[in-house]
């Protein structure tokens, strides 16, 4: 929260954002054994747009991309979500490899190994600088969603750092109505500030929240660390850390929204960028439609 306050503020913008904070937290333990339990996921990944400009590997911003209601897809299929729309760690993750930020392949392999019963459907969750559209509007439509398909529990990836509020804020709602939750991901303060029930913290660069990228081992241990704190905790603001590390060196953490490794000219290219996108994507607001129920699986 610190590097992002000190990012805007040297962009020019001198009203820096208040994150989501509550001291008190909802807490839904789950009532029967996590292998008898209906598992969702949800993500803040989009749906692939190939007519929205770029949104593979290494794509910048794209506010063209960006989901603004909830959609929900068939667990049973793969898909092709991306994350070009968050403001993700460009330079030290690819974004090639979506099992780091989206895990239903290697969910539906724990739940045919009997770990636990996937949901129909898994859900995508809009990423909103709005706490009350978040509060008021998304959360209740995820909990519709997931009361729908009879889901006991939810994993929640996220990716940018407003991306871990929202997905912060849904947790909270549907745990205040019962149904367990455990959050995955790599911004560990705007998490705990905002206050969830259960947290895996993996200390990578953002954009990586379910592992390293083209490593199987390192996406499964941190899935089944996941699990493992869903079905274990037994009180909320249970926060676990991975063991995983990124690099031997730490170094890479230095890089990410840091003013201080920009010239004044560099910055103020950052600067008209983001008023770019920023104006687009309020364009895109104004022009919202209702959002499809469910998108078309990824091409074989």
């Amino acid at each position: 929260m610190a590097r992002t306050r000190a990012w805007y503020l040297a962009l020019g913008y001198d009203n820096p954002y208040v994150w989501a904070h509550h001291d008190d937290v909802p807490f839904a333990p789950l009532a029967k054994p996590l292998r008898d339990n209906r598992v969702a996921l949800v993500t803040t990944a989009a749906p692939y747009q190939p007519d929205k400009g770029e949104q593979g590997p290494g794509a910048p911003y794209n506010a063209a991309v960006k989901f603004y209601q909830v959609y929900s897809g068939d667990s049973a299929t793969d898909h092709d979500v991306r994350i070009a729309h968050v403001a993700i760690d460009r330079k030290h993750t690819s974004m090639e490899d979506s099992g780091t930020w989206f895990p239903l392949a290697r969910m539906r392999e724990r739940a045919r190994a009997g770990a636990f019963i996937l949901a129909p459907r898994f859900h995508g969750f809009p990423t909103n600088r709005s706490q009350r559209q978040t509060r008021e509007i998304d959360a209740p439509e995820l909990l519709a969603r997931c009361r729908e398909d009879d889901v006991d529990a939810a994993v929640l990836v996220a990716n940018c750092p407003v991306c871990h509020q929202s997905l912060a804020l849904a947790a909270r709602c549907l745990e205040a109505h019962g149904i367990g939750t455990v959050l995955m991901g790599c911004a560990r303060d705007v998490v705990e500030h905002c206050g969830v029930p259960r947290f895996l913290f993996s200390d990578f660069p953002l954009g990586n929240a379910a592992g390293r990228p083209h490593d199987p081992v390192s996406q499964a241990a941190t899935l089944d660390l996941a699990l493992q704190l869903l079905e274990s905790a037994s009180a909320p603001r249970t926060t676990w850390q991975s063991p995983q590390i990124w690099a031997e060196s730490a170094d890479w953490k230095l890089d990410y929204a840091n003013p201080a490794l920009l010239t004044a000219e560099e910055l103020a290219q950052a600067r008209a960028a983001f008023d770019a996108v920023r104006e687009m994507a309020r364009d895109l607001r104004e022009k919202i439609s209702p959002a499809p129920s469910c998108f078309c699986a990824a091409p074989n």
